[in-house]
């Protein structure tokens, strides 16, 4: 691992798994900025909650407010897992102030043209992600990259369809379509890495507040995966392994292949479509397919990233 810490930009949508993102970040990359998406709950709400984490792990990193709808379709939120609030199952306190902006897509643009190499690590619906690569196709061979959390071999929005993708189809199919490096941590990756009752006590174990609003995070989180679940131990905490894919790359499988995302179908809109095919006309792969995890090891960074910052 490089001395220097990667300088990423955050892009989520808190949500429990974003939390855990958020601090994994905090301990292990250059986070030059936290920026919001509609997505989990309504911008309001996650732009709130990635306040009181940026807050609760004494982050210098702005916050910044970004899109409140998706490019083209009606905004989408998960209140049946993430509870009304995005974060629900934990006493939080009140946010220190409001964001540093509103312009997230802005932030993001001036970030990545006033240093090159900075990697955009997109948690949440890919909105501001597309609407900046979009608004400046400059930055497609400025950033070094995007690490994103989303779609993978199966959906949990509908058969096809992984939340994220699903919520803005459009906006995803600009960043799978933008040619620089992408890595994809998709529900076939995220559902081996689960916060089963003896991971979540890992973490309520440790000293200081943080672990317990995080411990009692998880136990609402898994406790509707369980809810809503035939045989799941836990949640799938999908988020932090968009981080971990960057800072800690030793801990997965990877494959490269050629996706794109679907973007018309009348049951498979959000789809990602992965060439599998072992045809010589399948496309150049696009995309950086992450498809097993160490779970047991990457739990560790987490449970070490949190004890960095509860006292």
């Amino acid at each position: 691992m490089s001395t220097a810490p990667l300088p990423i930009i955050l892009d989520c949508d808190p949500g429990h798994d974003d939390a855990i993102a958020i601090v994994v970040a905090a301990r292990h990359t250059e986070v030059l900025g936290i920026t919001t998406v509609s997505g989990n709950a309504p911008l309001s709400a996650t732009t709130r909650n990635a306040i009181i984490m940026r807050d609760l792990l004494g982050m210098s990193a702005p916050v910044h407010a970004g899109a409140e709808v998706p490019l083209v379709r009606p905004a989408r939120h998960a209140a049946y897992v993430h509870g009304k609030s995005g974060m629900d199952g934990a006493d939080l306190p009140e946010p220190s102030g409001p964001p540093a902006s509103r312009d997230a897509v802005g932030f993001i643009i001036d970030t990545c043209r006033a240093q090159e190499g900075v990697w955009l690590v997109p948690t949440g619906p890919l909105t501001n992600i597309a609407l900046a690569l979009r608004s400046a196709p400059d930055l497609a061979a400025r950033i070094a990259g995007i690490s994103l959390m989303g779609g993978g071999t199966f959906g949990n929005s509908t058969a096809a369809a992984e939340f994220n993708i699903l919520c803005d189809p459009e906006a995803a199919d600009i960043v799978f379509s933008y040619g620089g490096p992408l890595i994809m941590a998709g529900l076939d990756l995220t559902h081996q890495f689960q916060a089963v009752p003896a991971r979540v006590e890992m973490v309520r174990a440790l000293p200081g507040h943080l672990a317990v609003v995080l411990a009692d995070l998880l136990d609402f989180f898994s406790g509707t995966y369980r809810s809503r679940h035939h045989g799941i131990g836990g949640a799938a905490v999908h988020d932090p392994c968009a981080v971990m894919a960057l800072t800690h790359p030793h801990l997965f499988q990877r494959k490269f292949a050629h996706v794109e995302v679907e973007i018309h179908g009348t049951r498979t809109a959000g789809m990602t479509v992965i060439d599998q095919r072992a045809l010589r006309e399948v496309p150049e792969p696009n995309c950086d397919w992450l498809t097993g995890i160490d779970a047991d090891a990457g739990w560790q960074v987490i449970v070490d990233a949190i004890t960095h910052f509860s006292h």
